[in-house]
């Protein structure tokens, strides 16, 4: 077996130096980055999903009933789905004990979703475990370059979302603890 040393060695390391310079400079277009940015960050939270035997929209649910109690319709706004696919997904959530429906106190014909406390803890457990697989994505950023992306990531949401007629930061009709039916 040939040994490698000397100029051999030296030109191999300056040619793999060269290489990773060469990728910490590529830039992927505004539509690659953001479609395989989603496909890395959907792809760790559907493995989380699954350690609980969770899929991913349902998921998703729990995630969005984290911090408000919404109707049905209000689900179907923010999930993307229509009302008729959210009322089965709320039903299954409902059987494994993950939510409770509970009539509305401001709108009779309105019924809201809660998260139990078995599915709040589930929220937690998924949350925690996908915040740090996040982090290790972002490990890869300064400190300065994550808060940048986060105050842009959150400008485009917020603007899309206030477009679409949803307002990210008014949580709809909110029980008074977590996993506990609103006030009569």
């Amino acid at each position: 077996m040939a040994r490698r040393d000397g100029p051999d060695i030296e030109r191999s390391s300056r040619a793999s130096a060269g290489a990773r310079k060469r990728r910490a400079q590529a830039q992927l277009s505004t539509v690659d980055a953001l479609a395989q940015t989603s496909f890395l960050v959907q792809g760790a939270l559907e493995r989380r999903a699954g350690e609980h035997d969770a899929s991913l929209i349902q998921t998703r649910l729990l995630g969005v009933l984290r911090d408000r109690t919404p109707t049905i319709n209000e689900l179907a706004l923010l999930l993307g789905l229509d009302k008729s696919s959210v009322s089965g997904l709320v039903d299954r959530a409902e059987r494994r004990g993950f939510v409770h429906r509970y009539p509305s106190t401001v709108d009779g014909r309105s019924v809201l979703v809660v998260l139990t406390a078995h599915g709040a803890a589930l929220v937690r457990e998924v949350a925690a475990r996908f915040e740090a697989d996040l982090a290790e994505m972002l490990a890869h950023l300064a400190p300065s370059e994550r808060t940048t992306l986060t105050r842009l990531l959150s400008r485009m949401l917020v603007g899309h979302a206030s477009a679409h007629g949803i307002d990210l930061f008014a949580p709809a009709e909110q029980a008074e603890h977590a996993g506990q039916p609103p006030a009569a």
